[in-house]
């Protein structure tokens, strides 16, 4: 149990996250542009059209993977205010300030995407069901964190506040998980489910997983980057960054 505690803390350093955060982002870079260009040219040109909806399901490529990692996101930022409020862990906040940007932005990704999809698919781009309606709280709740921590001066009563309604907010995961399943919509149930066969063809389902992997990579690489940047200037008065930098231009 020691070294979990020893780990813990670590995890929870500036410092240690910093020096130890180069190789992992480059890495994520790296093999996520790998994986996302080739599951993206894989599914537009080598995937046979669908045989309801032909050349238009292509969007699927961009569409769940937004859609699944804005959502995971969520989840560890609500993961991420609860350390912060338990045990006050600076690596916390950072997570937060990191992640929560890109969140939105998924978001609104899935939800456009999902509006291009469904115009030549359903015959309108948007209604007001259960998914489509949760999905956009879901990015009202990703702007409201983004607000709330500008317009609250001091910044440890602002992530208080963030870490909160970041908690109070991941109820709405269950709702856009399970909304085709106890609403009705025009979504369409989800082709992947534990214990059932999956109803997507191999041929199309490869890239996806591959496309769902890559951007899940590439944005680990983004979120990590930003952490990276905000512990440097949050750091900036600390002896270990000045030694490093001063080491760095001598």
């Amino acid at each position: 149990m020691d070294w979990i505690k020893e780990k813990f803390h670590r995890a929870g350093s500036p410092r240690y996250f910093y020096l130890g955060s180069y190789a992992w982002i480059l890495g994520c870079y790296i093999v996520g542009i790998v994986l996302l260009g080739a599951g993206t040219v894989w599914g537009l040109w080598f995937t046979p059209p669908d045989r309801v909806q032909g050349e238009v399901f292509r969007i699927i490529y961009m569409h769940v993977p937004a859609a699944h990692l804005s959502q995971l996101i969520y989840i560890a930022t609500a993961v991420a205010g609860f350390v912060y409020v338990v045990w006050r862990m600076k690596m916390a906040n950072v997570f937060m300030v990191a992640a929560i940007p890109i969140g939105a932005w998924l978001t609104a990704i899935a939800l456009f995407s999902g509006i291009v999809w469904g115009i030549p698919t359903w015959g309108t781009g948007w209604v007001w069901d259960a998914r489509t309606t949760s999905v956009l709280a879901q990015l009202f709740l990703f702007l409201g964190l983004i607000a709330l921590r500008q317009v609250i001066p001091d910044e440890h009563r602002a992530m208080m506040a963030v870490a909160i309604l970041a908690m109070i907010g991941v109820l709405n995961i269950p709702i856009i998980k399970y909304s085709v399943d106890w609403f009705t919509t025009l979504h369409q149930p989800a082709s992947i489910q534990i214990g059932r066969p999956v109803s997507i063809a191999m041929s199309m389902l490869w890239p996806l997983l591959i496309n769902t992997i890559g951007m899940y990579l590439l944005m680990a690489g983004v979120i990590l980057a930003r952490m990276r940047n905000l512990v440097l200037d949050r750091e900036r008065e600390t002896e270990w960054v000045r030694s490093r930098f001063s080491q760095s231009a001598g």
